[in-house]
């Protein structure tokens, strides 16, 4: 019997369906086995099936500005969510510096939204690119958006937002006009098919913080596939305006509202998005729990970079000691604390999953 014969054939519906569950990693690894496989890895339909195949809420994105030589660069550290809550300095250590001053818009399905500008007197320049960090490919300059320096008088008049419309392959597409409101964040938080902005929208420009009412505090949510805009309620146990604006962020695929309230440190999750009743006290501990000093009767606000998959721990980190904090919420104890170099700060977390999609047209 011929060695032809008794070789088995792995029918090439199987192989890619293997294929699909391989980390990208090693399917960047195996382009080189065949020309086959270099193909099928960039192949639409199946960085689509891979996508869909990748796990989710296991990967972070953390993201830091860095001073180095007098300069200060954004840095991104992909790292698994059980690395980083075990080794939060040695993660950071591990790290991309971008060799340019760009800015962090957003991650979406493994692609990280560079944006950057250019200001003159008469006129502001804006643009995009889009990085894969786990391919290690980076995308061309997007078209330039071009605004007269006089156009606006108000910081933040116009805002960013990364996300992506499932029901679409386009990537860049026309979408409806909303009406003026005042934001408190620049770039939106994406969840669920949505961009998220705090807002005031009973406030008009030159608004000051210490004169909001509770009732004016806001989340303007545009929905890409509907082209709609509402405005989302913040969480019924916000009772009063927090001392300093709130951070508005996404912790595993929820969208997270965190504040000071007093001597203490308050987190909101809202468990089902866009449903008011789902918003859930997270966390509420005292600055003295956490051994964060109270300078002129305000902290400087933690920053939540992850939370466990049984929502127990929560990994903070605090630029008053420059260390990330392992707080176990069960216990209402530290389990960890770790130093980290206090030239890092502007610490930023986003949930991130590894996959093959291109940062430009195949």
């Amino acid at each position: 019997m011929s060695s032809s014969q008794c070789s088995p054939v792995v029918p090439q519906e199987l192989m890619v369906e293997i294929l699909s569950r391989v980390p990208v990693k090693d399917l960047m690894r195996l382009r080189c086995i065949s020309k086959w496989l270099n193909t099928l890895v960039f192949d639409p339909t199946f960085v689509k099936l891979h996508l869909q195949k990748s796990s989710k809420n296991t990967h972070i994105l953390l993201t830091f500005r860095d001073y180095e030589n007098d300069e200060s660069r954004y840095c991104a550290a992909p790292c698994s969510l059980q690395n980083l809550l075990h080794n939060p300095s040695s993660t950071v250590d591990v790290c991309h510096r971008f060799n340019h001053d760009y800015t962090i818009l957003g991650v979406c399905n493994g692609l990280v939204c560079l944006q950057d500008s250019y200001r003159g007197d008469e006129f502001e320049e804006y643009w995009v690119q889009f990085w894969n960090p786990s391919t290690r490919l980076m995308g061309e300059d997007s078209p330039h958006i071009r605004i007269r320096s006089g156009d606006h008088n108000y910081p933040y008049l116009f805002m960013f937002g990364f996300g992506y419309d499932d029901w679409s392959d386009s990537c860049w597409r026309n979408t409806l006009t909303c009406d003026a409101f005042p934001a408190l964040s620049v770039h939106g938080a994406y969840v669920c098919g949505h961009l998220n902005w705090l807002a005031l929208p009973k406030c008009g420009p030159g608004y000051r913080w210490g004169t909001v009412t509770i009732n004016e505090l806001e989340i303007f949510s545009y929905d890409l596939k509907n082209e709609k805009c509402r405005y989302l309620s913040m969480p019924d146990g916000l009772s009063e305006v927090p001392s300093d604006v709130p951070v508005l962020e996404v912790l595993k695929g929820c969208l997270c509202l965190s504040h000071h309230q007093g001597t203490c440190f308050v987190v909101w999750i809202m468990r089902e998005f866009g449903v008011a009743k789902s918003w859930t006290l997270l966390l509420n501990v005292s600055y003295e729990d956490l051994h964060i000093r109270v300078l002129h009767g305000l902290p400087a606000l933690p920053v939540i970079l992850c939370l466990s998959q049984n929502d127990d721990v929560m990994l903070l980190a605090s630029y008053d000691t420059a260390e990330f904090i392992l707080y176990n919420k069960k216990d209402n104890s530290i389990d960890g604390r770790e130093l980290f170099n206090d030239d890092k700060f502007f610490f930023f977390s986003y949930d991130f999953v590894q996959s093959l999609v291109l940062p430009y047209r195949n």
